[in-house]
């Protein structure tokens, strides 16, 4: 029996449990997946961004019950410190916490001009100026990253902040953001994941789908 159980929603849609699941595969922490139906109210508004609290993903553990992508991070760092989930030199730490934070709390109006839609592809997208704005940003940050990491990851090895990004990764794909050569390498090699390439077969085969995220262009 696993000692863990992982609650998420939608594989196509949520951003949100792609984090926490990613994270908690990267660990290694072993754990029972929990899937709460999409058109469940409370996952509708978490995906949808109508919630002003996000409940899901929600790891429990142990007797501990972690629901914030960030503290589900520090907490599986805590349990499992040899999985590298943050890089080992105190500089570099610093300032993958500080990009991870970065994308938790920030770029909204990413978040609601290119909802992450896995089953989806929309080549020629209109993307809005404020919306161009956090992808350079984004760009900026995997850019400043690589550059000083060498990659092939954003602090060389594999780490939280690879899980915190890759719904971003998901967005650019289904909507045709146009990368330059290294950072589309990056992105394809998060796309590549054998994790990333499993969640993202779950969520082709999901038989829901949210009309409100269903663009047309």
């Amino acid at each position: 029996m696993a000692k863990a159980t992982l609650t998420i929603s939608s594989k196509n849609y949520s951003s949100w449990s792609l984090r926490g699941w990613l994270l908690t595969r990267f660990s290694g922490l072993e754990f029972e997946e929990i899937v709460t139906a999409p058109d469940d109210p409370s996952a509708r508004a978490e995906i949808l961004l109508l919630s002003p609290t996000i409940l899901v993903p929600c790891l429990r553990h142990e007797g501990a019950t972690v629901w914030d992508t960030l503290a589900i991070a520090e907490y599986l760092n805590e349990v499992m410190p040899d999985a590298g989930l943050v890089p080992k030199d105190r500089i570099q730490r610093a300032h993958c916490w500080s990009i991870s934070g970065e994308i938790h709390s920030g770029f909204t109006t990413l978040r609601a001009s290119l909802p992450v839609n896995l089953k989806g592809h929309f080549p020629g997208f209109k993307i809005w100026s404020r919306a161009q704005a956090d992808i350079d940003r984004v760009c900026a940050i995997w850019r400043e990253c690589l550059g000083k990491s060498g990659g092939p990851f954003l602090f060389g090895m594999r780490t939280m902040a690879d899980a915190m990004y890759a719904p971003v990764v998901t967005r650019f794909m289904t909507y045709d953001v146009k990368l330059e050569p290294r950072l589309k390498e990056y992105a394809g090699m998060i796309m590549a994941l054998p994790e990333m390439q499993e969640w993202i077969e779950a969520a082709k085969a999901e038989p829901s789908d949210i009309e409100e995220l269903e663009v047309d262009y």
